[in-house]
């Protein structure tokens, strides 16, 4: 069944509108579906020119999940209908329609209250990651879970995996590591730590606020409001990964994943805190691996633009190949957890294999993202 989403109009204290932004797909833990991108799009595109409309409120239905990634199964869907190698047009636009809209919410000129209570998983941290306002709670579990789907970390994450205090981007991305709570907030993917129990305290607020007349009031009102709520619930608490920030950067401290696996591999020996790292590690794909070691270290100096137009021919190159679905097929549809990668090892994934992922094939004459533009602070 298709997700949807579900938008209600509050009226605030200075007869503005707070649009309240509701991900309904429980069951499948907020995964954002092709319908519900077709909603949330033109919503956005239209509540930033329309004076009344303060800012959005955005959450997901349930307490398990804010949004646990994009709609992997529905592309896997997609993919099998096609043979390995040819284009698949409903999978590509898939691809094509999610990084318009994380672009959007990134630039968006209007306060995004994203609440980003429970799992924030893939897709979901895109929509975190780029909204103005991000809040999480004590539950807040977020990763990017995406080189055991023989995918790569996309949604914008060359762009602000790059941005996270030294190479914690490239260790969470090669592990594929949850990050709990406060040390989200530490990593700057999100502003602010309020208990589980307070949304309804953090809707009230914003209603409360005065959102005064252009962009910079309305940013500046729903900070101070956020900022009270957090006094009075605030939530921070232990940061593990924080605290093991500077042996992090001694066991990246190589020139190639390989280097890196094994440091990491070696030191979880004898520290059980890197047991989970290994798992990750054991599970990624070797392309994949391959892949997001270029991803990220060409990456740094790209313009957020630049990072959705050369993510999406990763994705068109991913959902032609052969990884994406034996990765999805193995996780998510049989679960039989026994992918048949198409190069058994790391050490046996060709250069030649790599560098085409980065070219958008001779079928797309002209890029489905050419119209972005960069802003100034992107």
């Amino acid at each position: 069944m298709a997700g949807e989403v579900v938008v209600t109009t509050l009226e605030t204290r200075d007869g503005r509108e707070l649009k309240r932004v509701r991900l309904h797909a429980e069951r499948s833990l907020n995964a954002l579906d092709e319908s519900m991108i077709a909603s949330l799009q033109p919503a956005l595109e239209q509540w930033s020119t329309d004076d009344r409309v303060a800012g959005v409120f955005l959450e997901g239905t349930g307490e398990r999940a804010f949004c646990a990634g994009g709609d992997v199964v529905g592309v896997y869907g997609a993919m099998v209908g096609q043979p390995v190698g040819a284009p698949c047009p409903e999978g590509e636009a898939y691809f094509a329609a999610e990084y318009r809209l994380d672009y959007t919410i990134q630039t968006y000129p209007k306060p995004i209250v994203t609440w980003g209570d429970g799992l924030v998983l893939g897709g979901g941290t895109g929509l975190l990651a780029g909204s103005s306002h991000a809040v999480v709670t004590e539950r807040s579990r977020l990763g990017m879970p995406e080189l055991p789907l023989g995918l790569f970390p996309d949604v914008g994450a060359t762009f602000f995996l790059n941005r996270l205090p030294g190479r914690l981007g490239y260790y969470l991305g090669l592990t594929g590591v949850h990050v709990h709570g406060t040390d989200i907030f530490r990593l700057g993917l999100a502003d602010y730590v309020i208990r589980s129990d307070q949304r309804e305290a953090v809707v009230t607020a914003l209603q409360e606020a005065q959102w005064g007349d252009d962009g910079r009031s309305r940013h500046e009102a729903a900070s101070r409001a956020l900022a009270k709520v957090q006094e009075r619930f605030d939530a921070t608490g232990p940061a593990p990964l924080a605290a093991a920030y500077e042996r992090i950067q001694r066991l990246t401290d190589h020139a190639t994943p390989g280097a890196v696996m094994d440091a990491i591999r070696t030191a979880a020996a004898s520290e059980e805190t890197l047991d989970v790292a290994v798992q990750g590690l054991d599970r990624g794909c070797p392309v994949s691996q391959a892949l997001f070691d270029r991803q990220y270290r060409s990456g740094w100096s790209l313009s957020l633009v630049e990072c959705f137009r050369r993510e999406f021919a990763m994705a068109v190159n991913a959902v032609r190949g052969p990884d994406f679905r034996e990765g999805v097929r193995a996780l998510l549809v049989d679960k039989d957890r026994a992918p048949q990668w198409s190069a058994p090892s790391l050490a046996q994934v060709p250069d030649a294999t790599v560098d085409a992922y980065f070219q958008l094939p001779a079928d797309y004459p002209v890029h489905p993202l050419a119209d972005l533009t960069t802003t100034p602070d992107s």
